[in-house]
């Protein structure tokens, strides 16, 4: 079947749908809704059997609804509508929530439903993007799927939106405004944390800070300690604890409300504001656990973004994993596995091309940590989507388990990036030059069958998060107990030498850094601009060819790709 996806951005989930329709045997071409006219010119050449709306913020055109079968994937039960529905499911404490199916009529949201799937809502109040990128996600991917069949069936014909019907538990709700989303210190820490995580990532709580109007993100309950409220009480790895009306809470980051300001850690947003508070413990987004045989390096870092100061951290913690007495590391990312640079903190930087340079040099010594560790075997735990260094970070381990819902993209291209973190090693000892070279060119996601299939995984495991995490513990722990364990640990450390021999890691180091020297400071392939139409949500103004096949296909031009759709 020929299918479109149009689509605001081409974000995590609309990135699962495309690889989930391509899978299945599907046609698939993809179009920004950069316009109403780019979005009909689409169907025009595309010509689909059908549209499918993963994630658009956009009005589908009445010319475009009217005559090609239109199905929006909307983040809410049915009878739910309104363009704020998970921030309201997370304010409002729903117990349960879903993900509808609907076909694009007139009015928004209230088209005939092609199915639904409906999930718990977790107790503790979820990040917004958590909950979209977790289970939100899961049922819609499973949704495209269902809706992709169905339009297959000739007999099939979707259900009325009914309030009368018992499925349809939804409403429709208003537009949250910037006034639901504002707090004071003095409220309850339950109460912020709700508030915030129900505008996480964006467009964050709002509240007043050090005197400052603020954005506020990435919260967590602290310790129940007394204090004015809205005092910055402590300060550890760029968060600041902040007491409330009944305890404290850990914010990690902020986003000044001024022209031009950006989300940056909290510590680093307020600067000298906070440099003289008191340093705490109580707060680390990295931690090594163990037990007889395993240890377990686990950092979770907002966005999967690693600035200069985390990869320091992790490169230390690493380093302290890997001389324990353990016969097999486990490397576990958090919610999103890793992105690579910090490019948030770089842009920020008062010299943002040397602050890219450190940051590339301290990732490459994590990525070092991996690869080059020969004293045990050593698991990479992937339970989150992972981008550009953040998959190569991976690659040097022995082991490279993906959660079935993981999304990779192994490409530095689209941020004018030769690429670093030891990529020409471990790449193409995973999967062969041609393969390296194609993935790195391409710029496409790749999904965690297709990875394990080219040997850029070894294994993927199905399951929640938690699920994924017991499972891959519960492998690491066999490895450690193999009676061939020491056979393997020492094929790890022969080929280690082996390959130390006819290339150290050092000069693919040298080599590498040697091309992104000229990426960062003679910007010779438009990372500048890249990165700051990433970091500043500058919206594309074309769909990027090698996502558009109609284009291709059909020989029609687009406006040239300015590299603002950058994931």
């Amino acid at each position: 079947m020929r299918i479109l996806l149009l689509c605001s951005s081409f974000n995590g989930l609309t990135q699962r749908a495309w690889l989930e329709l391509r899978r299945a045997g599907h046609d698939v071409s993809v179009e920004l809704a950069v316009s109403q006219e780019a979005m009909v010119e689409a169907a025009e050449l595309a010509k689909p059997d059908l549209i499918i709306c993963p994630f658009l913020k956009e009005r589908v055109p009445d010319g475009l609804w009217r005559a090609y079968r239109t199905v929006i994937i909307h983040p809410g039960p049915p009878g739910d509508r309104g363009p704020s529905s998970l921030d309201w499911a997370i304010a409002d404490a729903e117990p349960e929530w879903g993900v509808t199916a609907l076909q694009a009529v007139e009015e928004m949201d209230a088209g005939p439903i092609w199915g639904f799937r409906t999930f718990p809502m977790p107790a503790e109040p979820p990040r917004k993007s958590a909950l979209y990128n977790g289970p939100v996600a899961d049922a819609a991917v499973e949704l495209v799927a269902e809706v992709a069949a169905k339009a297959s069936e000739a007999s099939f014909v979707p259900e009325p939106l009914d309030y009368r019907s018992p499925d349809v538990r939804g409403r429709l709700r208003r537009a949250m405004r910037h006034s639901d989303r504002e707090f004071a210190w003095e409220e309850p820490t339950q109460d912020i944390v709700r508030r915030v995580r129900a505008a996480d990532g964006a467009p964050g709580g709002r509240a007043r800070l050090c005197d400052l109007p603020v954005r506020v993100f990435d919260v967590y309950r602290g310790p129940e300690l007394e204090g004015t409220p809205g005092q910055v009480a402590a300060r550890r790895e760029g968060a600041v604890l902040v007491h409330t009306g009944d305890g404290t809470v850990w914010v990690g980051h902020l986003r000044l409300e001024k022209e031009g300001a950006i989300k940056l850690p909290a510590a680093m947003a307020l600067g000298e504001l906070v440099a003289q508070v008191p340093k705490r413990s109580g707060y680390s987004e990295i931690t090594y656990d163990r037990s007889e045989g395993v240890g377990v390096v686990s950092f979770d870092f907002y966005n999967g973004a690693m600035s200069t100061d985390q990869c320091r951290r992790l490169a230390s913690a690493l380093r302290y994993a890997v001389a324990q007495d353990t016969r097999v590391l486990v490397v576990r990312g958090g919610e999103v596995f890793s992105n690579g640079i910090h490019l948030n903190v770089i842009d920020a930087a008062r010299h943002p091309e040397l602050e890219a340079w450190m940051n590339i040099n301290a990732i490459n010594a994590v990525c070092r940590e991996i690869a080059a560790c020969t004293t045990q075997l050593v698991v990479a735990s992937i339970g989150g989507n992972a981008g550009a260094g953040g998959v190569m970070m991976g690659l040097g381990a022995d082991r490279v388990i993906i959660r079935e819902s993981v999304v990779l993209n192994p490409h530095y291209r689209t941020m004018g990036l030769f690429g670093s973190e030891l990529w020409t090693y471990t790449l193409p000892r995973r999967v062969g030059a041609e393969r390296a070279r194609r993935l790195t060119q391409d710029a496409l996601p790749i999904g965690a069958a297709e990875a394990v299939e080219c040997g850029l995984a070894d294994r993927a495991l199905s399951g929640s998060r938690l699920d994924f995490e017991r499972r891959v513990l519960e492998y690491a722990e066999r490895l450690a107990a193999d009676p061939g364990y020491d056979r393997l640990l020492a094929g790890r450390r022969s080929v280690r030498e082996v390959d130390e021999r006819r290339k150290p890691l050092d000069a693919y180091r040298a080599e590498e850094l040697a091309e992104m020297s000229r990426d960062m400071f003679d910007d010779r392939s438009g990372f500048r601009e890249a990165r700051r139409a990433f970091v500043h949500k500058v919206k594309a103004q074309a769909t990027p060819e090698h996502l558009a096949r109609h284009r291709e296909l059909s020989g029609a031009s687009a406006p040239s790709d300015t590299g603002a759709s950058h994931m």
